[in-house]
């Protein structure tokens, strides 16, 4: 039984960050009123860090083939053939609003999730790099953020042993607001033993490494929606990632 409190309304939708339009989708797409855990999945997949829904038109322009291209778009990381039997693994992501709201641990679990990305891939990350857009040096905000964002970039990757190799970064006023903090990771792989996402038939075992999953976790995935949080963003158990790398697993 359906309790009034159990039933959704577009006003509920918009607190999570979800569109009058994309309300109306979700009720076409089920035939009903969704209840608090189906929007609760639906703000999280349709935001924009889970679905580059606002990005993907640009992401589509680049090119994605070649004779080299092992694993394009799609995966948990590119691949391409670099010869010799081997292949360069490649991933690189944001976390903008996480790395302004707590520029420490925004930062460090970008590259966390990146590293994740590489080695989920079969491969051993080898470097990282970034590219980094802060405010006006004169900003009050701005050395507190650099500091913490640098900070945070060495800090994860030092943690299992991966070295930062380069990056770039720059100062201006219209990033007072928004920094952009975007990093990459780069590993080895072996060509003929690139690992996919997908498993198929019984008897896959289902391995679970890390902290318990908190709500902050899910929520973390609304963030580019919704307005700036004050609550930082939990701390990740960094050292438990070695034990992941392909010559320990």
């Amino acid at each position: 039984m359906t309790s009034a409190s159990d039933v959704m309304t577009f006003e509920n939708a918009a607190t999570m960050g979800l569109s009058r339009d994309e309300w109306d989708l979700i009720n076409q797409r089920l035939g009903r009123t969704p209840n608090l855990c189906e929007l609760g999945i639906f703000s999280a997949m349709w935001s924009e860090h889970c679905s580059y829904k606002s990005s993907k038109k640009w992401l589509k322009t680049l090119p994605i083939d070649g004779p080299q291209v092992i694993e394009g778009p799609g995966e948990n990381a590119g691949a391409v053939d670099i010869g010799d039997g081997l292949a360069a693994i490649f991933k690189i992501e944001s976390h903008n609003h996480p790395s302004f709201i707590e520029p420490y641990q925004g930062a460090a679990t970008g590259v966390g999730g990146i590293l994740r990305d590489v080695f989920t891939m079969g491969a051993r990350p080898v470097a990282l790099l970034n590219a980094l857009r802060f405010g006006a040096a004169e900003h009050e905000k701005t050395r507190h953020l650099v500091g913490g964002v640098v900070s945070g970039i060495g800090g994860y990757g030092n943690c299992i042993g991966i070295p930062t190799v380069g990056g770039e970064v720059n100062f201006d006023k219209s990033y007072n607001g928004n920094i952009l903090v975007n990093a990459m990771a780069v590993g080895l792989a072996n060509s003929d033993r690139i690992f996919r996402s997908a498993a198929t038939g019984p008897g896959n075992p289902v391995i679970y490494v890390g902290p318990k999953p908190a709500v902050t976790a899910f929520m973390a995935q609304q963030w580019h929606r919704l307005n700036f949080l004050t609550k930082p963003k939990a701390s990740g158990q960094r050292f438990r990632l070695v034990i992941l790398l392909p010559e320990n697993c």
